[in-house]
């Protein structure tokens, strides 16, 4: 008999509560899809051995049991997704295999419109908030015949990349709930790292998949600016935002990723030239994350040659970006921050007002900037296919941390976890964070970046550098140094 066991009582959508450390120890243990691959489940449900229906019941049974701690989801649309299953299994019954990702259980990052779903940002200014209609992506998702748990949160409108500012809470690293999922798609990475499902949407505007991905211990792919089509996404910053995929594994990222996108990736035999990019270039980094991340790289693809950016480069991406995200997300928010100030977290308030005060020049010349700066770095890939460098400069900090130790100095931790990442969405470039080991028993990633139209280097280099065992218990005790 296939696997299952789900209590009826949950079908019905349901808003989630904030997470939360109770006095006693919780069943912690990770969910059913923690180390499973979406081609075993593919296997096992094609074979018989389980159902769409069961993997959905294993994933409400997941977010029942951790999502009081854990603080992934937003909301849960246990009656659909259990439809969905069902209609799922039928269609397999009958014949109709839609791919890979039939019969999935996956999430969806609530600044993403689910028809039907509270998509409340993470901000007080849309509660009670359900859109009408599908987001492309999520369209593409239930084409690809994906089941839908529900929405994960997000920093509020994803204007972070801590994950503990959001209006119904924090979600919570899995390997240490007292600590930061990182964001601003924080939710999608807890709920894929905690096994709750095997796979979740996210955006990234300046590292928000991959830092997440990174600080919980997944896989997470932003690939080119407008590869995955971002229409119904609440956006942030509209020439930087990018639709992306968290997973356990970058061949899941790559499995879905084409079943949005068929083609999307080229399949070749081609072996792929690596550089690694000195991260101290861009920032301040724990030697130990560097260390880990680059022998990560050294085992899957022997030594590779060290990589410098152009003198000036580092400066002139930080203030294009930081001008350009600034300008995008102020006009995003022009109304709000006029009408209804006070329904802002203030930090995230804090925030827009800096932004809001970025003169129009600034803007048009950064613009400018970048279109130079994607000429100049995109001289680095004449020699090299792909560029590799630690995701994150640290492992996950505290909740609610706000400066941390870095290699002797002190740095905000905000500006610590942008540094390494957001250069790739300036400059659009596809770019892939994969689990590389720990330092003190916490996650570090190693993340790869292309040209578009050479991904199927990243997903090749990779798979060469994949870590194995990087599925422990959740909460796994560690010693911070």
């Amino acid at each position: 008999m296939p696997d299952g066991g789900h209590d009826p009582s949950h079908e019905e959508t349901t808003m989630t509560s904030p997470g939360h450390l109770p006095d006693s120890g919780p069943d912690l243990s990770p969910g059913h899809f923690s180390g499973r691959s979406l081609a075993e489940l593919g296997r096992d449900l094609r074979d018989g051995r389980t159902t769409a229906t069961a993997l959905a019941e294993h994933a409400l049974d997941a977010v029942a049991r951790l999502d009081p701690v854990l603080n992934a989801f937003a909301a849960v649309d246990a009656g659909r997704a259990l439809a969905a299953a069902r209609q799922a299994d039928h269609e397999l019954r009958a014949g109709r295999d839609r791919g890979p990702l039939h019969g999935v259980p996956v999430g969806v990052k609530e600044i993403i419109t689910v028809a039907g779903l509270p998509a409340t940002m993470g901000s007080r200014h849309f509660a009670g908030h359900v859109p009408a209609t599908d987001a492309a992506c999520v369209r593409g998702l239930r084409r690809a015949g994906a089941v839908v748990v529900g929405m994960t949160r997000t920093h509020e409108f994803a204007y972070g990349p801590t994950g503990d500012r959001s209006a119904g809470g924090p979600s919570r690293n899995p390997r240490d709930p007292a600590r930061m999922s990182g964001g601003s798609s924080g939710g999608s990475a807890v709920a894929v790292a905690a096994g709750m499902v095997p796979l979740a949407l996210g955006t990234d505007t300046g590292g928000s998949v991959r830092i997440p991905a990174a600080l919980c211990g997944t896989a997470g792919f932003k690939p080119a600016h407008g590869a995955i089509p971002a229409d119904g996404v609440f956006p942030l910053s509209t020439t930087l935002d990018h639709v992306g995929l968290l997973a356990g594994t970058a061949q899941d990222c790559l499995t879905a990723y084409l079943a949005l996108v068929p083609g999307g990736v080229q399949p070749s035999a081609e072996a792929p030239a690596v550089g690694w990019l000195d991260p101290l270039d861009l920032f301040r980094c724990d030697p130990r994350v560097v260390a880990t991340a680059r022998a990560a790289l050294t085992a899957g693809t022997g030594p590779a040659g060290e990589v410098r950016l152009p003198p000036g480069a580092v400066d002139d991406m930080r203030e294009a970006f930081t001008a350009i995200q600034g300008s995008e997300a102020a006009a995003v928010h022009a109304e709000r921050l006029a009408e209804a100030p006070e329904l802002f977290d203030p930090e995230v308030l804090d925030r827009l007002r800096t932004a809001a005060e970025v003169p129009g020049w600034r803007y048009v010349r950064a613009l400018k900037a970048r279109s130079r700066l994607a000429e100049d770095v995109g001289k680095l890939f004449g020699r090299h296919d792909v560029l590799a460098l630690p995701t994150v400069p640290l492992t996950a900090p505290l909740l609610q941390q706000r400066a941390a130790e870095l290699d002797g100095a002190t740095v905000r931790v905000r500006d610590a976890l942008l540094a390494l990442t957001s250069p790739w969405n300036l400059l659009g470039l596809p770019a892939l964070t994969v689990p590389a080991g720990t330092v003190d028993g916490l996650p570090v990633g190693l993340q790869l970046v292309c040209r578009p139209g050479r991904e199927h280097l990243l997903f090749t280099t990779a798979t060469l550098c994949a870590v194995p065992g990087q599925n422990p218990s959740i909460g796994e005790p560690h010693v911070v140094a």
